[in-house]
């Protein structure tokens, strides 16, 4: 089922769409069991760790381009050895399938880079 997702392109979301519910959000987040739903189900949230600056700053650019050619930007923190991506819409104040959607396209990017 992670490639039926990470098959998938996210679809602008326009608003006016409820946020996912907890229960539909838990059944998308069992398809990238590597990401934690936070802040009541509103979030998901992954940290990735790295042997330096250099590995982490090359992901965050692999990140960055997956984001703009997907249209669905995550808040991303990065430092020595690690990178922090947070992901929810904006526009509907908590989680949307695409959020699931480039969370899967995410953990495949980590897959090549390693």
């Amino acid at each position: 089922m992670i490639d039926t997702l990470a098959e998938k392109t996210c679809t602008p979301c326009r608003g006016r769409v409820p946020p996912l519910t907890r229960e539909e959000a838990q059944r998308l987040q069992i398809q990238v069991s590597n990401w934690e739903l936070v802040d009541d189900a509103h979030r998901i949230e992954r940290s990735f760790r790295f042997g330096n600056f250099r590995e982490s700053l090359a992901f965050v650019q692999k990140i960055g381009e997956l984001a703009e050619a997907e249209g669905h930007h995550p808040d991303i923190s990065f430092g020595w050895g690690y990178v922090t991506v947070s992901l929810n819409t904006k526009k509907i104040k908590g989680l949307h399938e695409n959020d699931f959607i480039i969370a899967t396209k995410i953990d495949r990017v980590l897959d090549r880079q390693h």
